[in-house]
């Protein structure tokens, strides 16, 4: 009789523990979603541009150096 007592017990612990886990992640949605300004779009945009470029810093500059001397010749 005690292993039952134990294990409900151990299941009503388990689920606080979810539902806490929840509304917490649910109010950090929401106060992402409310701190998103009217430049957010633009803000990923650069970021993503950021993330792109320079992890590949040596290869942009010599499709830079590359555009330039096309630029230059035409």
């Amino acid at each position: 009789m005690t292993t039952l007592t134990t294990a409900a017990i151990f299941t009503n612990a388990t689920s606080d523990f979810v539902s806490s886990d929840t509304a917490a992640l649910a109010s950090h949605m929401d106060h992402c979603a409310s701190n998103r300004s009217r430049f957010f779009s633009l803000h990923a945009a650069l970021e993503l541009a950021h993330t792109v470029v320079f992890s590949r810093m040596v290869t942009a500059a010599v499709v830079a150096a590359a555009l330039l001397t096309m630029v230059g010749i035409v």
